[in-house]
């Protein structure tokens, strides 16, 4: 159907959907879009919005049907609408607002309810509401015990949760559609404020009876008393108060946001932050809110220095920035491979015919003094252990030296560096090099050669096993068994270990088993005391790499994980001391949570925040329960989606719904939420992002934070991400307003 739209003077031309435009806080726009379904002849049909901040009507628009619409009245149908997520602003009071509507109806009784009455019974409509408003309060009388025990602070937000539950078991689905029909209540988003949302619709419905409307007498007098009115005041005085209790809750836990800032970022940092003397300072000027902290990696010398250089950065930035610090948990992990030869590979840029293109950069520096400039990016760093180097070399000098394969090689030096560690160099390497720990570097004369240095501190290269698929893989208890992997493939079958006796105890042939993240996948083909003997079914054309502390997860089995581990109880100690939020790791079941409450009660800690990290299929299941286990202490809460544990637990193809699952019951729960993992990959990793990384952060807006992993590129990153979250549509408006004379803006 196409219908002409009158509002303020201006004609706009639709077909079949119809978009209002309000504007609401910070100058954004939210699109309302509804269809006019046409039941019976009518010349005039009425468009009657709701505010989400009274949940009343107001005839904004008119429909009028076009000569030859006939034929399109059985083809259009009706579609709920989405609600205003942010109270409009407006001059109108609450009554103002409602007695308008009420004055904007024709006596001749055309309007929105006139056009559905032969296609709905508002009665029936009525009744079903009355019956799911029941259902709900009773389902607060049945969990009355349980919501007793949740801290005062909890109260409210427990028992939305309650009700929230109690609406989702129901089959709601015909009673969605006639609720969308009349563009009322969209039962999808009413997480936040179920039962006064259910309250203030039945109380619309109860005010509208049909026949005042179909009459030709004054509708005004008989819609709604004062009383009426003021009944509405209370819903919205409650729907803000929970709308505020949300607020609240996100500000506890994560802190307050900076000025025009929409959302945290939280990045994680680990060693590599101590090796640049600005990398903090630069995350944060970028727009990091939130440190992260994982403590299945580092030692406490390294977290209390990182954290040091927080609290510094932040101070002389004047940004606040919080620490969030993960425990560990019972994360299934493989141990350390035997480690590599210590050596440096150099491998200068070829093109597709092997010419070198331009050579392997290497930043020349003395033994201690750390990362090179943060403007730099070398592709090697070696470490030489005599000062008389650095006063003797200049650029333009030429190093030669015998690489570990005893080839001739040369460095040639390029520019110097004065730093606050004292002098560097960076030097060019035009042919591939494998340098190693004692390599003399010297300066070759017509007569003779003189060393002038030796290069020291070489890291070892990190261990791998290359799979691929049809490989046998065994995994072995005893961490002291031979690892040699070098005939691996030659022998049958490549060798690792797993310490942890969970894994050994739990699973049986048939079932799968994942490592690192998913990228490895396997069938476990018979076990023992001591070993697991798995065949590869997926990997990488040309293999997959696997080396030490890779994540291995095992979906089908029923493994009893111990949820706050030994080292976990040792780490809390340094936790409660220097971090504003603990992440709890792995949690399946409210046991986990009871034990942590206990030992957070032993260290008197209140105040300290908690993250429960929902990354398995258990802790998704029991999400609920964990919610309202963790409520019963005043502890600041949220919840973290990882999805990438979540993800091979639960299936690929089932995270985007889980993740607006626990979106949802969060949302219900007035916890705000971290949107974590692979957040930006591509860009943090590689310097530039995909399509599908951009669209995934727009969607990420919903959560209260979202979550960068490090990376090389991790502060433009930062820097991207805060473009995204906090950008507006403001030059986009300005074009539509250069549209549009001034006196018809809203």
């Amino acid at each position: 159907m196409t219908a002409s739209i009158l509002t303020s003077h201006k004609a706009i031309h639709a077909a079949d959907v119809l978009e209002l435009r309000l504007c609401i806080r910070r100058g954004k726009f939210a699109y309302l879009p509804c269809r006019v379904n046409v039941r019976q002849s009518a010349k005039t049909f009425q468009l009657w919005p709701k505010l989400r901040n009274t949940l009343s009507m107001r005839t904004t628009a008119f429909a009028t049907l076009n000569e030859n619409d006939e034929s399109e009245r059985s083809a259009s149908h009706a579609c709920s609408d989405d609600q205003v997520l942010m109270p409009l602003k407006s001059n109108y009071s609450s009554s103002d607002i409602y007695e308008e509507a009420i004055d904007s109806l024709p006596e001749s009784g055309s309007g929105v309810f006139q056009m559905v009455d032969h296609s709905i019974n508002l009665a029936s409509l009525l009744e079903k509401l009355k019956a799911v408003h029941l259902h709900v309060l009773a389902s607060e009388q049945w969990n009355d015990s349980r919501l007793k025990l949740c801290h005062k602070n909890y109260t409210e937000s427990a028992t939305n949760l309650i009700h929230y539950l109690a609406l989702k078991c129901l089959d709601n689905e015909p009673l969605k559609e006639d609720l969308a029909l009349i563009s009322l209540l969209n039962l999808e988003m009413v997480n936040s404020s179920v039962l006064a949302s259910l309250t203030t619709c039945i109380e619309l419905l109860e005010d509208l009876p049909l026949k005042s409307i179909r009459t030709n007498k004054k509708v005004s007098d008989r819609i709604c008393t004062q009383e009426k009115i003021c009944q509405q005041k209370k819903g919205n005085f409650a729907r803000d108060t929970v709308r505020m209790k949300a607020y609240s809750n996100r500000e506890l836990l994560l802190g307050p946001l900076q000025s025009g800032k929409l959302n945290h970022i939280m990045t994680t940092v680990g060693e590599e932050a101590l090796e640049s003397e600005t990398l903090i300072t630069d995350l944060i000027k970028a727009g990091t809110s939130i440190i992260r902290i994982n403590c299945a990696h580092g030692s406490p010398e390294s977290w209390s220095e990182i954290i040091s250089r927080v609290k510094r950065s932040s101070q002389m930035l004047e940004a606040p920035c919080r620490i969030l610090m993960d425990l560990a948990g019972p994360k299934l992990r493989t141990d350390d491979l035997k480690p590599g030869p210590c050596v440096v590979k150099l491998s200068p840029k070829k093109n597709a015919t092997g010419k070198v293109i331009f050579p392997a950069q290497v930043w020349l520096c003395h033994k201690g003094a750390g990362a090179p400039p943060p403007h730099l990016s070398p592709d090697a760093v070696l470490s030489i252990d005599d000062q008389k180097f650095f006063s003797e070399i200049k650029v333009g000098d030429t190093l030669r030296f015998f690489d570990a394969r005893g080839k001739k090689r040369m460095l040639k030096i390029s520019r110097v560096f004065h730093v606050f560690s004292g002098t560097g160099f960076m030097a060019e390497c035009s042919r591939t090099a494998y340098v190693s720990s004692g390599t003399e570097l010297y300066i070759k004369t017509k007569n003779d050669r003189f060393p002038v240095g030796k290069v020291v501190d070489v890291p070892a290269r990190e261990s791998f096993i290359r799979l691929r698929v049809g490989d046998l893989l065994i995994l072995s208890r005893d961490g002291t068994c031979d690892q040699d992997n070098s005939d691996g493939h030659k022998n049958g079958a490549y060798r690792i270990t797993c310490s942890s006796g969970y894994l050994f105890d739990a699973v049986k042939p048939g079932e799968r088993i994942a490592f690192d993240d998913g990228k490895i996948w396997g069938v476990i083909k018979g076990t023992s005391i001591s070993e697991i003997v798995v065949s590869i079914t997926h990997a990488g054309l040309r293999g997959t790499k696997l080396g030490s502390q890779k994540s291995i997860n095992i979906p089908d089995s029923n493994v009893r994980f111990e949820g706050v581990t030994s080292k976990d109880l040792v780490d809390l100690d340094f936790v409660a001391s220097h971090a504003d939020m603990v992440g709890v790791s792995f949690i399946r079941d409210t046991r986990d949570i009871i034990v942590l409450r206990q030992e957070l009660e032993k260290r008197k800690l209140q105040n300290l925040g908690i993250v429960l990290k929902i990354e398995t299929k258990s802790g998704f299941e029991k999400l609920p329960l964990l919610l309202l286990e963790a409520m019963k202490s005043s502890n600041p809460l949220g919840v973290m989606i990882a999805r990438g544990d979540l993800a091979v637990e639960c299936g690929w193809e089932r995270l985007a719904d889980i993740q607006e699952e626990i979106l949802s019951i969060s949302c219900a729960a007035h916890v705000p939420v971290i949107w974590a993992t692979q957040v930006l990959e591509s860009l943090v990793k590689f310097g530039v992002p995909t399509r599908a990384e951009i669209t995934d952060v727009a969607n990420g807006r919903r959560a209260s934070c979202i979550m960068l992993n490090k990376g090389r590129h991790i502060v433009e990153a930062v820097s991207a991400l805060d473009n995204i979250l906090n950008s507006n549509s403001r030059r986009m408006e300005a074009e539509v307003r250069s549209l549009v004379p001034s006196s018809h803006l809203f």
